[in-house]
């Protein structure tokens, strides 16, 4: 009996443990926009030599348009405060604000995404400065952000990327 329940524990964590391993390597963040409605979601995968893809869908957006999107350093994205609930671009390093900036970017900082016709933003986004993992340049807990205008790449500290539209926490 004793031996049975060593087996079946075992085999428990055999099962269990490669499921926990891959729930680190993958994370979600789903989207509310101004009005507090759920517009969209991500899904996050560690790549296997750092860095994170970011693959994303968000509808509701102003069509035809390029936007801003970072990762913010607060996973709250409270719609009453207009998102600005999330903090300012995840920052670990204190860098410059923007991909051209002499000592820049911030590890929030990625290019920007362009909104088709329909108000769909659909993008596959590659940030190699972050990770999933509890390290100080982890983002699970942190929010992504949909700015209304494109960010400039230089302006200090946010690039002048205008109002948040759509913000998602990473979980």
């Amino acid at each position: 009996m004793k031996a049975m329940r060593i087996i079946a524990t075992l085999s428990l964590l055999a099962v269990a443990l490669p499921a926990g391993a891959q729930d680190k390597q993958t994370a979600v963040a789903n989207f509310v926009g101004k009005d507090g409605k759920e517009d969209g979601r991500a899904q996050l995968t560690a790549a296997a030599n750092g860095g994170v893809l970011i693959e994303v869908e968000i509808s509701g957006l102003p069509a035809n348009k390029w936007v801003a999107f970072h990762v913010h350093e607060t996973g709250r994205c409270d719609a009453a405060t207009h998102h600005e609930s999330a903090g300012g671009h995840f920052n670990p390093d204190k860098a410059e604000h923007g991909i051209l900036a002499a000592k820049g970017p911030h590890a929030g900082d990625m290019p920007n995404q362009y909104v088709g016709q329909d108000g769909r933003l659909r993008a596959q986004i590659f940030d190699g400065m972050v990770t999933l993992d509890g390290k100080t340049d982890g983002i699970r807990g942190r929010a992504l952000m949909v700015h209304a205008n494109s960010d400039d790449y230089r302006n200090q500290p946010s690039g002048d990327a205008g109002e948040r539209l759509s913000c998602g926490v990473i979980q």
